[in-house]
């Protein structure tokens, strides 16, 4: 006899941030708490955002939090596709965690039937380890133009024969024509695998909303499985898309600002400065003076020179030397590194036309792109003057090999071994590793190296995990659980 198969759910959304990443973080975290031996799982993910997996691989950040939401180490089969843009039109090609090649969009569309092999390979895998699988789609499934060969949306759903709920965000306005409209877009054998809605981000009187839920529901014929609350001041790492402010502070003693340029990748380094209750932390976009500050933080790139560029473009480099001048710190991590070395080198063109760039020039090494890339988790310390011996731990994904005199005097030991540069005068930290602050012993070290001595004891991790569970408890009250035991086990 065939076994049956693994019970699953694919949450797909009526537009890009409409809530897929956390509702699917949500259900992970409720069935977890239940015992339920839930993953997570997104078949092709397109995001500058990344995490090192278990396996010595590379996912989407969010799915690295859904496995966190779900109690497991993140591994690379949870997202077997990640699409890395270096351009308006090309990507970087990472297979079961594995850069492989780089591809234009044209290209990609024509490698799209082996990378859904090796979406159905991870699937299978999951499905003989797991009682249920979450799925989360990308973008939204009625893209006409990216219907053909799809394997993101309901292309995937088809192949493995998953019910599917659509969410969609009200905040934005245009729930109903949303919600209407996707469906419609879909295929009678699509339409039919829809089965039911959620609405996000509400606030306001549900009165108010009840009439057009059941005009939906009356027009599709789907019931409406819950209408989630609009809740403010989560602490989860974002998919791809430069976070919304956080809120205003009680109290801020330390000013940190972070230039956005285009391809900015793993902003989430700086969530803990984000969220921290005593830092004013603000990203500072194109076409805005960045402000006084006392902290500039370089994040990482996914086209460093390109990045460089936009940033001599917009001034940063003059900005950069007034802040020092003036005593001020500052911070490079990965691509920012790269940045503020003497030169940067690009022979095969990984990023951007072939060809070498001045750095910013504040230290004293430089960087050659090569074509291997370095994942990897990591532990060690901060080596920050009358710091002691902070403890820090991340991870480094980076494809630069760097090398010049600055990195005698490295700014950290990781996994035993010396990492990034420390300036002579003590102003400017530069390092590969990833989670920077995520560590309370490293956050405090570092914002009392910038200037500040912080009096609270901010636990990033503990934060974040104290949200995921706000979160389950929020979807848990206002969502129907009960619909979803009709193709989920909701108990262990």
């Amino acid at each position: 006899m065939n076994e049956p198969p693994t019970p699953s759910l694919m949450v797909q959304g009526c537009t890009s941030d409409a809530g897929k990443s956390v509702l699917v973080t949500a259900l992970c975290r409720i069935l977890h708490r239940r015992g339920v031996r839930v993953a997570p799982f997104k078949p092709q993910n397109m995001a500058l955002n990344s995490a090192v997996t278990v396996d010595a691989g590379e996912i989407g950040r969010a799915q690295a939090l859904q496995a966190l939401a779900a109690g497991l180490p993140a591994h690379s089969d949870f997202n077997p596709v990640l699409l890395k843009p270096a351009t308006d039109k090309r990507a970087q090609v990472i297979i079961h965690g594995k850069a492989l090649l780089d591809l234009d969009a044209r290209d990609y569309h024509a490698y799209k039937p082996r990378a859904m092999q090796a979406v159905l390979e991870s699937w299978q895998r999951l499905c003989a380890q797991y009682q249920c699988l979450l799925v989360e789609g990308a973008g939204s499934p009625a893209e006409i133009n990216l219907r053909d060969r799809d394997i993101a949306n309901m292309g995937f759903a088809e192949a493995v024969d998953c019910p599917v709920i659509l969410i969609a965000d009200i905040d934005r306005g245009g729930v109903f024509a949303h919600l209407c409209g996707t469906l419609d877009l879909l295929s009678p054998s699509e339409q039919a695998r829809v089965k039911g809605f959620v609405i996000n981000r509400f606030r306001g009187d549900i009165g108010l909303l009840e009439s057009g839920l059941r005009w939906l529901e009356e027009r599709t014929g789907k019931p409406v499985l819950g209408v989630l609350p609009y809740l403010h001041g989560l602490y989860l790492d974002a998919e791809d898309a430069v976070p919304r402010t956080v809120g205003e502070k009680a109290a801020s003693g330390l000013r940190v600002v972070a230039p956005v340029y285009p391809r900015i990748s793993n902003h989430n380094d700086l969530d803990p400065l984000r969220f921290h209750p005593e830092v004013d932390f603000r990203f500072v976009g194109p076409n805005a003076a960045p402000p006084p500050c006392d902290l500039i933080v370089l994040p990482g790139s996914k086209a460093v020179q390109a990045d460089l560029t936009w940033l001599r473009a917009h001034g940063w480099d003059g900005f950069i030397r007034r802040h020092l001048r003036y005593g001020g710190k500052l911070i490079g991590i990965c691509g920012g590194l790269q940045m503020l070395g003497r030169e940067l080198h690009d022979p095969q063109g990984l990023e951007g036309p072939a060809g070498s760039l001045p750095g910013l020039g504040w230290l004293d090494y430089e960087t050659r792109l090569a074509s291997e890339k370095t994942l990897e988790n990591v532990r060690g310390e901060l080596l920050l003057p009358g710091a002691g011996a902070a403890a820090v731990a991340g991870y480094r994904i980076h494809m630069g090999v760097t090398s010049g005199a600055a990195l005698a005097r490295p700014a950290a030991l990781l996994a035993g071994q010396p990492d990034g540069a420390l300036s002579n005068d003590g102003q400017i930290l530069a390092t590969y590793c990833h989670g920077l602050f995520d560590s309370p012993p490293a956050l405090s070290a570092l914002l009392t190296w910038a200037g500040y001595r912080p009096t609270q004891n901010f636990d990033p991790r503990q934060r974040r995990e104290q949200d995921i569970d706000r979160l389950a408890d929020a979807v848990e009250q206002h969502l129907d659980l009960q619909r979803l035991s009709e193709w989920l086990p909701t108990q262990g």
